[in-house]
């Protein structure tokens, strides 16, 4: 009996693709929503007295209460209905939007951002899980990438705040989008259900698969490829916040520009070839994993050993436009991280735990997020130069990829591999 090595073609489930257009929707207004308040500083301290650091309460608040529910978010993704607990959490985030722009006390402004975090916390690990069920095979990784080009585009949209706020009032686009959202949330009630089978057979009838919390978290931590994961998206989540984080300034000292012209050499040239990086990433990697079981985890491998050398370089020229296309390099092949992420997961943990695995990257991922933008404030009060810096963040990325290096799959994903193959 030989194996033929041409696979065959993957029948994706009905409507596998609207799935990811609703979810990529779902995921640019979910970051859009969180992101906004960031860009109308002026107006909103100007309409609700408050101190700096009570503004940026603002934001940390979300940030911490976001991170710290994320494991539980998605092990309730894996516990009940994933489509039920994306549109649940769409509705009560939207509702919270909406409720912000009545604010008018630093107090209950607050009180909202706490709200937000709350609900927003179910979508990702809830969408991303929703995803794979739909995209097992041959589409996996572009899948989750159309959803990650959503969050970033959601991302690259924040400046709809503080324009919207100057041109009439801070709360306007509040009332807009917490409407609109509510309207989506209808929508998704309508069109957004469970994949028919999310789970084998055999895995539903399991006494083992009733896991509560707790013991879900204990489980995957005695997966030691998942350690690694946890630890290697730990370091590259320092990395992404030194760099996002600090990008403007280096290129405002470095080079001598406008704080405007900084800013747009930060974002302009590196938003987009992240977004590329996102579907290129994610082509390579469902094309690869055809005939590679580790493909997905190998993609990663290949795009931080190209990322990490273009930030050391960067680091060391002093010609504006090498930096800028150095930057973007790094920008695009960083990309292939974050969207073979949850399809490296499902080669290493149990089908009945994806989405609590990626709540647990989504609170490492808040938590050093706070950490990554302290350390490069601390770097820099200590003098140290923005070359040394990122050559310290290059050497951090080269730690994750031999991590990610010793990540190996389940040994059901090499049998699943094989049975998509013609004997």
């Amino acid at each position: 009996m030989r194996i033929n090595s041409t696979p065959k073609k993957a029948i994706l489930p009905s409507g596998a693709w609207m799935v990811v257009i609703l979810l990529s929707l779902g995921g640019c207004l979910n970051y859009l929503d969180r992101i906004m308040i960031t860009t109308m500083r002026p107006s909103i301290m100007h309409a609700i007295p408050m101190t700096e650091a009570q503004f940026g309460l603002l934001t940390s608040i979300f940030l911490w209460v976001y991170g710290i529910l994320s494991p539980f978010a998605g092990y309730l993704a894996d516990k009940f209905n994933r489509s039920k607990i994306i549109i649940g959490s769409v509705f009560l985030w939207s509702a919270v939007t909406w409720l912000t722009a009545y604010s008018t006390t630093f107090g209950e402004l607050l009180a909202t951002r706490v709200l937000m975090g709350f609900s927003e916390a179910c979508f990702i690990p809830a969408a991303l899980a929703l995803i794979v069920d739909y995209h097992r095979d041959s589409t996996q990784s572009r899948a989750t990438g159309i959803l990650m080009v959503g969050i970033m585009v959601g991302s690259g949209l924040g400046f709809i705040g503080g324009w919207v706020a100057q041109k009439h009032y801070w709360n306007t686009i509040f009332i807009f989008l917490g409407i609109l959202g509510i309207i989506f949330s209808v929508i998704l009630t309508v069109t957004l259900r469970d994949a028919q089978e999310r789970l084998p057979k055999a895995d539903l009838k399991d006494p083992k698969k009733r896991f509560n919390f707790f013991s879900a978290i204990k489980s995957l931590f005695k997966l030691r490829s998942f350690i690694l994961i946890f630890i290697a998206w730990g370091l590259l989540g320092i990395v992404a916040w030194l760099v996002v984080g600090w990008l403007p300034t280096y290129f405002l000292e470095k080079f001598k520009l406008s704080e405007g012209v900084a800013g747009l050499y930060a974002t302009g040239y590196f938003y987009p070839a992240s977004l590329v990086g996102l579907l290129l990433g994610g082509y390579i990697a469902d094309r690869w994993s055809r005939r590679n079981p580790r493909a997905r985890i190998l993609v990663q491998v290949i795009g931080i050993s190209i990322a990490a050398p273009s930030i050391f370089f960067a680091s060391q020229t002093n010609i504006l436009s090498l930096a800028i296309i150095l930057f973007m390099i790094y920008a695009l092949f960083k990309s292939f991280i974050d969207t073979n992420m949850m399809p490296a997961l499902c080669l290493v943990v149990d089908p009945s735990y994806r989405a609590t695995a990626y709540g647990v990257l989504n609170f490492v991922a808040c938590i050093i997020g706070g950490v990554g933008l302290y350390a490069g404030g601390v770097l820099r009060d200590l003098k140290i130069s923005f070359g040394t810096i990122y050559q310290f963040a290059a050497l951090i990325m080269i730690i994750g990829l031999l991590l990610l290096s010793l990540v190996k799959p389940r040994l059901n994903s090499f049998v699943e591999l094989a049975n998509k193959k013609v004997i």
